[in-house]
């Protein structure tokens, strides 16, 4: 497959997907998006390698090559499913000659990105490279696998509003996380903001961001002025910026924000994105400023929408275009209680307790007392 550039933009794919004028800001370096299972150069000793996944409207995730004198470095792994080792096994002999891969990063420890790190680190006894943040969390969650629901999950989702029957829903869904990745080593080496690390010669720079998860790394070559920005910064959706049980009164929103911010910093505006989902890019600073006052935007709805009490579950139709399911109301009402607490937190809405357990919001101008 040649690779020809192109301005389109591939479809929208998320439930919180931000606004289809973005693509007037950003050029896409090929029309289309390459088969799952291809391996593509580009950028010198870079390899865009596309992998399927399996679940609906999040089709599929890049992942990353990277040529290291002798060996490889590999951003990004894929889910812990057959299908993804049999395409990296394949990679292991077509792409890289069975040369060793001496270093696994992992950008975060969502299952699609971390799903195969113990597999790929076993079979070359190398080294995962993580943020501590991300290391110990996908530790702790892939431990939760196969465990019941706790008490305070189950009390989490009951005062966000959730319905009985939404209850037994969670409780039955939960302790899945390790079901999608392969055991994690027991050690790792870690990543943090500011750090340098020589690949093939060249320098490339961490960038540490947060609200999607912890303490999500980004890669950024100042030679190639290319940048791995997983999750961190995609094309065409603004990643799922959610509140959990285990941090209820936690911001993460303010810091994604915070983050987009830091990253039109960090990053030069002709830079080169490789992003974990959606085509390749230059247009940074414009698709950050985008997320930046997508979210705000949604905050001043939110803001308005609460003039009178509502719960998380009653304020979905203010933030998202999608319809709400079983599928994905545990991601939806995660990102309305981080809206919600975002704006708490600024001082703009007050939040108590109802006779029935929820939390109610309301806008501070008619406050409760």
């Amino acid at each position: 497959m040649t690779l020809k550039p192109s301005k389109a933009s591939p479809p929208d794919q998320s439930l919180i997907a931000t606004s289809g004028e973005d693509a007037r800001g950003l050029h896409f370096i090929v029309d289309s998006a390459p088969q799952s299972g291809s391996a593509h150069e580009i950028a010198d000793g870079v390899f865009w390698l596309r992998f399927d996944l399996p679940m609906k409207g999040l089709d599929h995730i890049n992942l990353w090559a990277l040529r290291d004198g002798d060996g490889w470095v590999v951003v990004d792994t894929g889910i812990g499913n057959r299908a993804s080792k049999d395409i990296w096994e394949g990679h292991f002999k077509a792409l890289m000659g069975d040369r060793p891969v001496n270093r696994v990063i992992c950008t975060h420890l969502h299952p699609d990105h971390t799903g195969l790190a113990g597999w790929i680190c076993q079979h070359f006894g190398a080294p995962l490279l993580m943020t501590r943040g991300e290391y110990f969390l996908c530790r702790l969650m892939a431990a939760d696998t196969g465990q019941n629901a706790p008490r305070e999950g189950i009390q989490f989702y009951k005062k966000a509003g959730f319905t009985p029957e939404q209850i037994e829903l969670y409780k039955m869904r939960f302790g899945g996380f390790g079901k999608a990745i392969t055991p994690m080593p027991h050690s790792y080496d870690r990543l943090g903001d500011g750090q340098v690390l020589t690949i093939g010669g060249r320098d490339w720079h961490i960038i540490t961001g947060s609200g999607h998860s912890p303490e999500h790394a980004c890669l950024y070559c100042p030679e190639l002025k290319f940048a791995l920005t997983g999750d961190q910064l995609l094309p065409n959706i603004s990643s799922n910026v959610s509140v959990w049980p285990t941090e209820p009164e936690s911001n993460p929103l303010e810091n994604w924000i915070s983050s987009c911010h830091k990253l039109k910093e960090k990053l030069p505006a002709d830079t080169l994105i490789g992003p974990a989902h959606g085509i390749p890019f230059r247009g940074a600073h414009y698709r950050l400023d985008k997320l930046i006052l997508h979210h705000e935007k949604a905050l001043t709805r939110l803001l308005e929408f609460c003039e009178n009490p509502q719960m998380a579950t009653q304020v979905y139709s203010v933030l998202f275009r999608r319809e709400i399911v079983d599928a994905n109301r545990i991601m939806a009402v995660g990102e309305s209680i981080a809206h919600l607490n975002c704006l708490k937190e600024r001082g703009l809405l007050s939040r108590r307790l109802n006779d029935a357990g929820q939390f109610t919001y309301k806008t501070r101008s008619k406050a409760f007392s």
